[in-house]
């Protein structure tokens, strides 16, 4: 473990140690404000050996004073001079509980001797100074004299200093305490960091999946709220939310790259860890890109997404199951890409485990085109073995872990249960990483372009639905055999009369195309206009069915510039519901363009 995981740990705990310090500057300060308050009051006196008659005899005076201090120092501090002072102020405290009051010190080489005493009042304490300066000159004197009251002493203590009143207490001393508090919580805190640290099991960076796990990290996905009826841009409202994900789906098309997995499951290890969120976000932006993307919501204990997604849900994925309805008659397609399916769960069934575990859903999940990208919302893997069962049965898992609550003990028992069936872990997407360092920086917001939603128009369900309708190709082959017939007008031999009722057959057939009439046959009996005048130009017949009357005026001639023009403004309508491009009409124009105009018909 180098200073950068050190550093990494400070970080991540940093607020414990913060509250630790706080904490203990706070019990420092009311340990301080809980004590009782101590003055403390000093002295000085000074040890003298008699009258110096000349400067040699001070000398000498001197140098003995000074021998005499370490000797009298031990006198002053003697429970005698406690007796006499306790005599003195007139208190029955002990000798010895007076000593521990008093402190003496003497300066090296010098005579003079330091008194200090303390006391709960100013007054006690200076009074304790006096007593006590006095009780060591008079044990002095009776040591100097040897107890006779008649001979005088050469040797004397003199007071120097007389002790002053203190004004403010000496202890407690409250900033002293708290400095100390302070610096105590933060030793503890910092200890209690590293040692959380150390034990902390949870997996919170892409290099902790990485250490512990022989799997890839396909995504770091910052935290984000459950999922509501915000439409496909769910997500998506901040430059780093969409650079996570479009990252995300970039290591997904890479898994494999020869063979890339169509029907994957999207389980976590434990409810909350997000994987519906991953599941739906991981399935819109693949859509985003132009990939028809179906999502099957196969939590059949606890469906979540048509919740979410506002959708309906009183039918899906078990109605489908148990063959009650086709799966196309219950896909509902989802956001503005046109390429997002959503299969809903349905009604919670009794037996959730057969049902997924059934050979149903496997045909149901691989019945999709093969183009189409299968995501598979899943219960969790530990609870319940129904993610583990449709994992074996389909291209693998991506398993979501929630960065700082998924521990890994608790991946490594989820990763158990899909080795257990054989499972295969396609990789790891962490949910809810904590946005630090360069993913915060001011230029990542900037940086960061939205992405173009690439629209596909109607989805690959609804084309198919459209097809089975009669409405997308069929139409188109309507169209074709409409202009087969009304070349055969051009044919010598041809009355006008015939060239009415054919003109009026196509009409009819182009009309009831249009209105998605899938009875109408061409082969058919064709009957006769009703109109007033049976010599009324075929141009007017026309523009009175298909009520087009800005394209070809009633009173025109049928001429092949007007029946191009009738032709055109079908082919748009009814080919712009197949998905048809401007290239394909203009190849379709210039195919028209070769074959012969129909003969003139005058009015």
């Amino acid at each position: 473990m180098g200073l950068v995981d050190y550093a990494r740990m400070l970080r991540a705990h940093w607020l414990t140690i913060v509250l630790l310090t706080l904490v203990g500057g706070a019990l420092a300060y009311a340990w301080a404000l809980s004590q009782p308050q101590v003055y403390t009051a000093s002295g000085s006196a000074v040890l003298t050996a008699g009258v110096a008659e000349d400067l040699e005899t001070a000398e000498l005076g001197d140098r003995y004073a000074k021998s005499l201090v370490s000797s009298y120092l031990d006198v002053a501090r003697s429970q005698k001079v406690g007796e006499y002072a306790a005599d003195e102020l007139g208190i029955t405290v002990s000798a010895g509980a007076l000593t521990s009051r008093v402190s003496v010190s003497s300066p090296s080489d010098s005579a003079t001797l330091r008194f200090s005493a303390t006391g709960p009042t100013p007054e006690a304490a200076r009074d304790l100074v006096s007593a006590w300066i006095a009780g060591t000159a008079a044990v002095v004197a009776e040591i100097e004299t040897g107890g006779s009251s008649s001979a005088e002493s050469v040797v004397r203590l003199e007071v120097l200093d007389e002790p002053g009143l203190p004004t403010s207490p000496s202890s407690p001393n409250i900033q002293r305490a708290v400095v100390l508090g302070i610096l105590a919580g933060l030793v503890v805190g910092v200890g209690v960091a590293f040692v959380r640290g150390a034990l902390d099991r949870r997996l919170r960076r892409r290099e902790d999946v990485e250490r512990d796990f022989d799997l890839p990290v396909l995504g770091t996905v910052p935290l984000v709220r459950q999922l509501s009826r915000s439409g496909s841009t769910f997500g998506g409202e901040t430059p780093v939310m969409k650079e996570a994900l479009r990252a995300l789906r970039t290591n997904f098309q890479f898994i494999d790259i020869d063979r890339p997995p169509r029907v994957i499951v999207v389980t976590s290890s434990l409810m909350g860890d997000g994987k519906s969120t991953m599941a739906y976000m991981l399935a819109d932006v693949l859509a985003a890109l132009g990939k028809d993307v179906i999502l099957v919501d196969a939590d059949l204990r606890r469906p979540r997404l048509a919740q979410y997604l506002g959708l309906e849900g009183s039918l899906g994925l078990t109605d489908v199951l148990v063959g009650r309805v086709d799966p196309l008659d219950v896909l509902q397609d989802y956001g503005p890409t046109g390429h997002l399916s959503i299969l809903t769960a349905g009604q919670v069934p009794p037996n959730p485990s057969e049902l997924v575990a059934s050979d149903a859903m496997k045909t149901l999940l691989y019945s999709f085109p093969e183009d189409t990208v299968v995501l598979v919302d899943t219960p969790p893997l530990i609870p319940v073995t129904d993610a583990a069962v449709l994992a074996a049965r389909t291209d693998g898992a991506l398993v979501v872990a929630r960065a700082g609550r998924t521990t890994v003990d608790v991946l490594d028992r989820a990763l158990a249960s899909l080795d257990r069936v054989d499972g295969h872990p396609l990789g790891v997407i962490l949910n809810g990483v904590t946005l630090k360092g360069i993913d915060k920086a001011a230029y990542a917001r900037e940086y960061a372009e939205p992405e173009e939603t690439q629209s596909g128009g109607e989805s690959w369900v609804s084309r198919l639905r459209a097809r089975l309708a009669g409405i997308g190709e069929p139409a188109a082959e309507v169209v074709e055999e409409a202009d087969l017939e009304k070349a055969d007008l051009d044919e010598p031999g041809a009355a006008d009369g015939d060239d009415a009722a054919v003109a009026t057959d196509a009409d009819d057939a182009l009309a009831a195309a249009a209105d998605g009439d899938d009875e109408v046959a061409l082969d058919g009996p064709v009957e006769e206009s009703e109109t007033e005048d049976d010599d009324a130009p075929v141009g007017s017949t026309l523009a009175d069915e298909v009520d087009i009357d800005d394209e070809i005026d009633a009173e025109d001639e049928w001429v092949a510039d007007g029946d191009d023009a009738v032709s055109d403004a079908l082919d748009d309508e009814l080919l712009a519901e197949d998905g048809w491009d401007d290239d394909d009409r203009e190849a379709d124009a210039s195919r028209r363009s070769e074959q012969p105009a129909p003969a003139n018909s005058e009015a």
